[in-house]
């Protein structure tokens, strides 16, 4: 079976340690970067299932590290940070993190939240390699295997989390999902305090499908209830 290696970006080598000794107990096996450029050679030179990023990292900032892993890959991407607002959790989903985790944080959480990431992952992956036809609405074509996505034949960037969305919703037109049936399914996790997080992926989704361009609302809010493709 293949080992499952994890990317670990962190300046504080301490903390860079403590989490590879958790997730090492596990069973995964772990890299650990002290900064930035070192997180991007490590998804060049290794094959990474998940990376943990802290996002005030020198040479180059998690922000950054995720949009180049984004470039090419859709592993799951976890932000570790000390940066704990609500506007500072949003912005990480927004910037294109699947999870977000605050410092200081309890180890065992965060194993199991990239538990939770890896299942879904995993779950995911299984159901879309299975010959699926692409999915077409409005203009929008999906395909489930490649992972892509276009809109008027231009290609749509999406993080894992929003294609997860979209795929759902476009899979089962007109069928209305509450932010808690999303969260479970995309997140594959139990819902607390998912609903914002629901809420940001949805809103960016919405942005990338040029919704505030186009006439045809592709994702419709059923208010009160909760999201409806419209294709």
């Amino acid at each position: 079976m293949k080992s499952i290696t994890i990317l670990i970006a962190d300046d504080e080598a301490e903390i860079a340690d403590l989490i590879e000794l958790h997730l090492e107990k596990e069973g995964y096996r772990c890299i650990k970067a002290l900064d930035g450029r070192e997180a991007i050679s490590a998804i060049q030179t290794h094959s990474i299932d998940l990376a943990i990023l802290d996002i005030m990292m020198p040479k180059l900032d998690g922000y950054e590290v995720t949009r180049q892993i984004r470039e090419q890959h859709h592993l799951p991407i976890i932000f570790l940070s000390a940066k704990a607002t609500d506007l500072d959790k949003i912005t990480g989903l927004i910037r294109g993190a699947d999870d977000y985790v605050t410092k200081p944080f309890n180890p065992m959480e965060l194993v199991a939240r990239v538990n939770a990431q890896l299942r879904r992952s995993t779950q995911f992956n299984q159901s879309t390699h299975t010959n699926n036809p692409a999915l077409e609405a409005g203009g929008l074509v999906i395909y489930p295997e490649e992972r892509t996505v276009f809109l008027y034949g231009k290609p749509i960037e999406l993080t894992p989390k929003e294609f997860d969305i979209l795929y759902m919703l476009a899979s089962y037109p007109k069928k209305v999902y509450s932010a808690e049936n999303i969260f479970q399914q995309v997140w594959g996790d139990a819902y607390y305090e998912g609903s914002n997080t629901v809420m940001v992926h949805i809103r960016t989704l919405r942005k990338k499908l040029g919704e505030d361009i186009h006439k045809n609302k592709l994702i419709k809010t059923v208010w009160g209830v909760g999201y409806t493709f419209n294709g």
